[in-house]
């Protein structure tokens, strides 16, 4: 019996490791709460994501990826309780590694680094599910309005496709 086939999930022919920017979302497996919490509806103000161990784990892999590849940055980031957002953008000319990493690298990176780091707190139990999701920044204000989504995030947490109790 054949297998279907998977559908490939990045573009034909594009760099992924040219400049550019990009928006990712990475998902916990079977859409676990295991990153963070995010209280919702005590009081007025915004609320704020308390990370639970393992997202704090996530953060600290986010913030190194820089250190390990200088040609990619983090432009801003939220860790949700079952799934992270990532602004990234590539600067090839800044140096570090040759060639430069693609997108994927750099996923499989925080994805690796953070699920054998966490291993003490999940045991056995998967991190992530398999691959990723992003999508290709085009414009300024693409980079803006996925920026501001980024940020409001955390307020819309109940309203958001991944929400979870």
């Amino acid at each position: 019996m054949e297998l279907p086939k998977r559908k490939p999930l990045r573009l034909p022919d594009y760099d992924y490791s040219g400049p550019g920017a990009y928006f990712v979302t990475i998902c916990t497996h079977d859409r676990r709460c295991i990153l963070s919490r995010i209280p919702v509806g005590e009081g007025l103000a915004p609320p704020a994501v308390e990370l639970s161990p393992v997202g704090q784990c996530v953060k600290e892999q986010v913030l190194a990826l820089p250190k390990r590849y200088p040609s990619v940055h983090i432009d801003n980031y939220a860790i949700m309780p079952n799934h992270v957002h990532l602004l990234v953008s590539f600067d090839p000319g800044s140096g570090g590694a040759s060639p430069s990493p693609t997108l994927s690298d750099v996923v499989r990176v925080l994805k690796s680094l953070s699920t054998r780091l966490s291993r003490e707190r999940l045991g056995e139990l998967p991190l992530w599910q398999r691959s990723f999701h992003e999508h290709v920044i085009r414009s300024e204000r693409d980079y803006r309005e996925i920026w501001e989504y980024i940020d409001a995030n955390p307020a819309r947490w109940v309203a958001d496709r991944y929400y979870a109790q």
